[in-house]
C-alpha cells in the first residue's frame, strides 16, 4: 500500500478525521451535569457578564485557537476550496496540542473576498484566545491579517507569512555565524515573493539585515524600480535599483540564496556564482529550487544549506514557531504577536541549536549525530525543549514590549510548561530544584563514556552538581572538544593519578575479607571501587555507575565498600513511574531476589522515604495475589507478615496495608466500597511487590501497556548516596538521577 492509500485509510478510519473534543471536568453524576451545565452555569456567566476579563478564568477562551482558512493556497494543493483544506487544519490542530497543549477550532470559510473572511472571523474574537490564519493566498493574506489585528484584542498570526520567516530567520542566525559574516552585510536574494517570502524579507530586516541588500525575484525575474507599476505594493516594498535581469543575475556573488518558489529553478553554476561560504535556503515543497546533494557539492567550500524537507539536514518547519509563539502569547493574555515576540522565539530557537541534543531526539532521527554546525542550525521538531526554551522567551518579550495583560513569574512558568509534557519532569523539577539549592560532588565512574561525559556537562551548565569523572584524562578532553562543550571537567585518571592512599584504606576496610594489599591497589583502578571509595572517605558525597556494565556487577563494589546505612540490613531498587495524573513507586524491581516478611517491610520504609523526596506524601501497599487473606498460602503470608509489622510500628508515620492485589490497592472504589476497614483511605502510590520477579515483571508491564515514564532505578537502604544506572539510559536519565543523588547528600 502506497503513502497515498495509508493516508486515506489513516483519515477515515473510525472515528472519520483526527481530532474530538474531550470534557476536562467529571460528567459522572446528576450533581456533576447540573455545575457543567444548567443551573450551575449560570454562576460563572452572570461572573463574566459583570467582569469581562474573569472569562479566561471560567472558560476555556485562553487555551482556545481558532485555525481558519479559506483554502486558497493548501499546501502545494493550490485553491481546492474550504472544505477539501479541513483535513489540513484538523492537521494544525493536532499539531498544536501535540507540541504545546492548545486546543483547536478548525473553521474552514467559505468566503469570496477578505471583507467577508474578516468580518466572519472578527464576528468570533468572543469565542478563542488568539487566531491562526491558514493557507489564504497572497496577497489577500495580508490584507486580511492586517485588518484583523487592528480590530482585534486577541492574537492573530498568518503562519504561512510569519512562521517561515521566524524558522528560516533562526536558521540565518546560526548560518551566518558559521560562515563568519555580519548580518549587516549580507546581500540576500529571494526566489519568489508571495506571503512567506515577503514576510521572511521583512523578518530578515528586524533581525539586522539592511534593506538595501535585499534582492527579490519573482516569476518574470528581479523586482526593480522600473517594474514598480507591474506589481502588487506588497513586492514593491522590495523593488531595488539594480539593473533587471533573471535569478541567476541576482545570485551572483550574493552571500545567502532563500527560495520560496518552485523546484528544479537554481543549477550548481548559479550556486557557484555566490559568495564564499554560500548559504541557501532552498525551502520550495516538495522538490527544493536546488537538491542538497546537488548544492554541497558544487563548491570545495562550505555550503551551509537548508530545506523544507525532513530527509535532509536543517529542516524549516514551522511547527517549531506557531505551537510555542502561541503559547506564550495565551499564558501572558497578550494582544497580539509583534514583532518583538517574533525576534524573541528566532533568537531562542537558534540558541537552542547550540546546546547538546538530548539522545531521545538523536534517536528519534536515526542516531545520526546532532551538533551545532553546517548539518544542524535549527532544532529538530520532535525536540521536546522547544516548549520550554521558545515559550518563555515569546511570554517575556509579550511582557516586555507591553502587550501582555499579564505577568508571569518566568522560573515557575517553565516548570509550569515542563509539567505540560509529562508528569516524569514535574517531579523531576522538584528534586532538581532542591539539588541547585546546594550542588554536591557526584562521582560518575564511567567517566569515560561519552553519555557521562555530555552528561557532566549539563549537571554543571545547570548547577545540579560538581561532577567528578572518573577515566581517561586525553580520551575525556577529546570528547569535550568533538561535541564543542563549553566547560573543564573534573577529571581522576587512574593510570596516571596516585592512588596510594585510597588503596591502603580499601586494604584496611577489606583484609580481612579476603583483599590482599596487591588486589586493593588492582582495585582502586576500577572506577566503581575508587568511586566507592572516594564516597567512603567522605572526599565525594555521591556515586553514580553501571552504564556500560550489568547492574548486578556495578552494585557489588558499593555494598562491599559503602555498605547498607547503619539503621539498614537490605538495599533496594525503586522505580518512579509517572501517569497523566498519577505517581506510583515500585519497589523492589533490582536487587532482592526473594525477600522476607523483614526485607519487604524495610524496602517499604525506604521507598517511603524516597517518596518524600519528590513531595509525595506516601500510601504503602504490599502487594499480592491475595486480598487480605482471600488465599493462605506462604507467598501470600509474608507480605501480610510486613504489613502487620509496619502498622504495629509506631516510628511508621505513613499509612501501609497488605496483602493486598494490584487493583485493589489502585482502584479507590474497590478499596474503600469492599475493604473499609484498610488503613488507605486513597489509593497507594508505593507499590511493594512480593519478590524480584514480580517487580520487575510489574513496572515494566504498568510503563508498556499503561504508558507510564520511568525515573530510577533509584537505590535505597545505602549508607551513601549511590546510584546503578540502567545500561543504555540516556543522558537525561543520567542528569535525574545526578540529582536525586545530590539530594539524598543534601540529607546525609
Amino acid at each position: 500500500m502506497g503513502l497515498e492509500e495509508d493516508a486515506l485509510d489513516y483519515h477515515r478510519r473510525d472515528p472519520p478525521g483526527k481530532i474530538a473534543i474531550e470534557t476536562t471536568k467529571p460528567t459522572n453524576t446528576q450533581r456533576d451535569l447540573s455545575l457543567a451545565y444548567s443551573p450551575g452555569v449560570a454562576a460563572p456567566c452572570r461572573e463574566i457578564r459583570d467582569a469581562p476579563s474573569s472569562v479566561f478564568e471560567y472558560t476555556a477562551k485562553g487555551n482556545l485557537v481558532g485555525v481558519v482558512s479559506d483554502g486558497s493556497a493548501t499546501l502545494g494543493l493550490g485553491d481546492i476550496g474550504p472544505q477539501a483544506s479541513k483535513p489540513v487544519m484538523e492537521g494544525k490542530g493536532v499539531l498544536f496540542k501535540r507540541f504545546a497543549d492548545i486546543d483547536v477550532f478548525d473553521l474552514e470559510l467559505d468566503a469570496d473576498d477578505p471583507d467577508g473572511m474578516v468580518q466572519a472571523i472578527a464576528a468570533m474574537e468572543p469565542t478563542f484566545g488568539g487566531i491562526n490564519l491558514e493557507d489564504i493566498k497572497a496577497p489577500e493574506c495580508f490584507e486580511v491579517e492586517s485588518r484583523l489585528r487592528e480590530r482585534l484584542d486577541i492574537p492573530v498570526f498568518h503562519d504561512d507569512q510569519h512562521g517561515t520567516a521566524i524558522i528560516s530567520g533562526a536558521a540565518l542566525l546560526n548560518a551566518a555565524e558559521l560562515a563568519g559574516k555580519d548580518l549587516d552585510e549580507l546581500e540576500v536574494v529571494f526566489s519568489g515573493a508571495g506571503a512567506s517570502a515577503i514576510a521572511s524579507a521583512r523578518f530578515y530586516v528586524s533581525l539586522g539585515i539592511e534593506r538595501e541588500n535585499i534582492t527579490m525575484c519573482d516569476s518574470a525575474g528581479i523586482i526593480t524600480e522600473s517594474r514598480a507599476d507591474e506589481v502588487n505594493r506588497f513586492k514593491r516594498e522590495f523593488a531595488s535599483d539594480r539593473p533587471e535581469g533573471d535569478l541567476a543575475d541576482a545570485m551572483e556573488g550574493a552571500d545567502v540564496f532563500v527560495g520560496l518558489s518552485v523546484g528544479g529553478i537554481v543549477d550548481q553554476e548559479m550556486i557557484r556564482s555566490m559568495a564564499s561560504n554560500p548559504i541557501v535556503f532552498a525551502m520550495a515543497n516538495p522538490d527544493p529550487e536546488i537538491g542538497y546533494e546537488e548544492a554541497k557539492v558544487a563548491r570545495d567550500d562550505t555550503v551551509i544549506m537548508a530545506t523544507g524537507r525532513s530527509d535532509y539536514p536543517n529542516q524549516v518547519n514551522n511547527v517549531l514557531g506557531f505551537p510555542f509563539i502561541f503559547r506564550g502569547a495565551l499564558d501572558v493574555r497578550a494582544r497580539e504577536i509583534n514583532e518583538a515576540m517574533k525576534i524573541a522565539a528566532a533568537r531562542a530557537l537558534a540558541d537552542l541549536a547550540r546546546q547538546d541534543v538530548p539522545d531521545a531526539v538523536v534517536k528519534a532521527y536515526g542516531d545520526e549525530p546532532l551538533q551545532f554546525g553546517p548539518e544542524y542550525i535549527i532544532p529538530k521538531p520532535l525536540d521536546p525543549r522547544v516548549l520550554f526554551e521558545v515559550t518563555p522567551a515569546v511570554a517575556e518579550a509579550a511582557i516586555e514590549s507591553g502587550c501582555a495583560r499579564t505577568e508571569l513569574d518566568l522560573d515557575q512558568y517553565v516548570e509550569r510548561l515542563e509539567g505540560r509534557l509529562g508528569k516524569s519532569r514535574e517531579m523531576m523539577r522538584v528534586v532538581l530544584n532542591k539539588a541547585k539549592s546546594d550542588p554536591k560532588r557526584v562521582v560518575l565512574a564511567e567517566g569515560g563514556d561519552e553519555k557521562m561525559i555530555r552528561a557532566a556537562y549539563q549537571l554543571v551548565d545547570q548547577g545540579i552538581a560538581r561532577p567528578l569523572l572518573i577515566g581517561d584524562r586525553d580520551r575525556i578532553d577529546a570528547v569535550v572538544e568533538t561535541l564543542g562543550l563549553s566547560f573543564e571537567p573534573d577529571v581522576l585518571d587512574p593510570a596516571v593519578a596516585d592512588l596510594d592512599r585510597y588503596a591502603e584504606w580499601l586494604y584496611e576496610q577489606r583484609q580481612r575479607k579476603g583483599v590482599t594489599r596487591r588486589e586493593a591497589a588492582e582495585l582502586v583502578r576500577n572506577g566503581d571501587y575508587l568511586g566507592s571509595v572516594l564516597v567512603e572517605m567522605d572526599e565525594a558525597d555521591a556515586l553514580l555507575t553501571g552504564l556500560t556494565h550489568h547492574y548486578p556487577s556495578a552494585l557489588r563494589p558499593p555494598l562491599e565498600v559503602v555498605g547498607t546505612a547503619p539503621n539498614a540490613e537490605y538495599a533496594a531498587g525503586v522505580y518512579m513511574l509517572t501517569f497523566k495524573n498519577r505517581v506510583v513507586f515500585c519497589a523492589d524491581a533490582t536487587v532482592n531476589v526473594e525477600p522476607d516478611a523483614d526485607v519487604l517491610a524495610e524496602v517499604t520504609c525506604h521507598t517511603a522515604e524516597l517518596a518524600r523526596r519528590f513531595n509525595v506524601e506516601p500510601r504503602a501497599a504490599l502487594l499480592s495475589y491475595s486480598d487480605f487473606g482471600s488465599v493462605d498460602t506462604e507467598g501470600a503470608a509474608v507480605p501480610r507478615r510486613a504489613a502487620e509489622r509496619l502498622r504495629s510500628d509506631p516510628s511508621v508515620d505513613f499509612p501501609v496495608d497488605g496483602e493486598m492485589q494490584a487493583d485493589t490497592a489502585l482502584v479507590e472504589e474497590m478499596l474503600t466500597e469492599s475493604y473499609e476497614f484498610s488503613e488507605l483511605d486513597e489509593p497507594a502510590n508505593v507499590l511493594v511487590f512480593p519478590n524480584l520477579e514480580a517487580g520487575n515483571i510489574g513496572y515494566k508491564l504498568l510503563q508498556r501497556l499503561g504508558g507510564a515514564e520511568a525515573i530510577g532505578p533509584m537505590l535505597v537502604g545505602m549508607d551513601k548516596p549511590v546510584h546503578i544506572i540502567q545500561r543504555g539510559d540516556e543522558v537525561k536519565d543520567v542528569v535525574n538521577l545526578a540529582g536525586v543523588a545530590v539530594v539524598d547528600a543534601q540529607q546525609e
